[in-house]
């Protein structure tokens, strides 16, 4: 019984991982999400139905690249958070807290591959819009979730708006950063996403320093 449904879930891995390799080279190839579920089973040398035993639609499979893609990032986002002294549980230690750990991460690579999976959401694509909102959702809610691990004691509402705040302002800058500078990766291009995150630090931090 233990050897069967070991290999049924080490089958059921192997697939799922097919499927999203299949998926990467695709969009590598067409520049986007321009394929199908069927050419999406063919390139990962298995059934229709195979795709849809593990994801709901084509779209949770570009989610889920996706995610795979910010995963490495988050990571570094978080571990980054967790190397910086938990402070007193204030909204400005906790803001202090994220912005060191948002301008440690690597987000515009983070970025560049979201636009590249997802679609420019700025360009008359509201798929693209959702799938970018229901991406960047992923993110902030396990932000929330560290946030919440690491100040217990603060206050849940704050600890919220500080997240959320921060988060949405990083969407904001993103789709301006995609806009004026496009998803190059050049040192031009990096600078501009520093000045951006710069900007959006300042600004929502304005909202959470106490005023003298």
């Amino acid at each position: 019984m233990t050897i069967s449904t070991d290999r049924r879930a080490a089958l059921k891995a192997k697939h799922r991982a097919a499927i999203l390799q299949a998926a990467r080279d695709l969009i590598e190839e067409r520049g986007g999400r321009e394929f199908s579920v069927d050419d999406l089973a063919a390139r990962a040398d298995i059934a229709r139905r195979t795709v849809f035993n593990h994801f709901g639609s084509l779209d949770e499979v570009l989610l889920a690249v996706c995610d795979q893609e910010l995963s490495v990032i988050i990571d570094r986002f978080l571990a980054d958070m967790a190397k910086t002294p938990v402070g007193d549980g204030s909204r400005a230690s906790m803001f202090d807290e994220l912005e060191s750990a948002a301008r440690g991460a690597d987000l515009a690579p983070a970025i560049a591959s979201m636009y590249r999976i997802l679609g420019d959401p700025g360009k008359n694509d509201p798929k693209a819009a959702v799938l970018t909102q229901t991406a960047f959702s992923r993110v902030t809610e396990r932000l929330r979730e560290e946030v919440s691990r690491r100040h217990p004691a603060a206050d849940a509402l704050d600890a919220a708006l500080l997240v959320e705040s921060l988060m949405s302002g990083i969407v904001v800058i993103a789709h301006h950063w995609l806009t004026t500078t496009g998803p190059r990766l050049d040192q031009e291009a990096l600078d501009d996403w520093d000045a951006l995150l710069a900007r959006l630090v300042h600004s929502v931090r304005s909202g959470y320093m106490p005023t003298d």
